[in-house]
């Protein structure tokens, strides 16, 4: 699946099982949050944190897709072609960091 069918899906749910889009300030609000459930599995997971019993069964993915969700809906209630946009961004990042890393002395070890 494409991001441009990634919207158009999210869309149809919203319109199928949603009353509406929550407005742009609750969705950023409910992004923040589900970024934050994402830090707290990496933090314990992988990172220097004990990973705490009721956090063992938590799912990364299911999280990630929780916070590709709500991106969606911000991109589709604001209007954005979000896979012009990926793309766009992603042949600006290919010129402008092609030997960046490359090049980068902490990267090397």
């Amino acid at each position: 699946m494409n991001i441009k069918n990634a919207q158009l899906e999210v869309d149809q749910w919203i319109k199928t099982h949603g009353v509406r889009y929550f407005n742009e300030l609750t969705n950023m609000a409910q992004l923040t949050e589900e970024v934050g459930e994402v830090a707290r599995i990496i933090a314990r997971r992988y990172g220097e944190q004990s990973e705490k019993e009721s956090d063992k069964d938590k799912d990364l993915g299911e999280e990630l897709a929780d916070v590709l969700f709500v991106v969606l809906c911000l991109a589709n209630q604001t209007g954005i072609d979000l896979q012009a946009s990926f793309d766009k961004k992603m042949i600006k990042k290919a010129k402008r960091d092609h030997d960046r890393h490359h090049n980068n002395e902490k990267l090397k070890s």
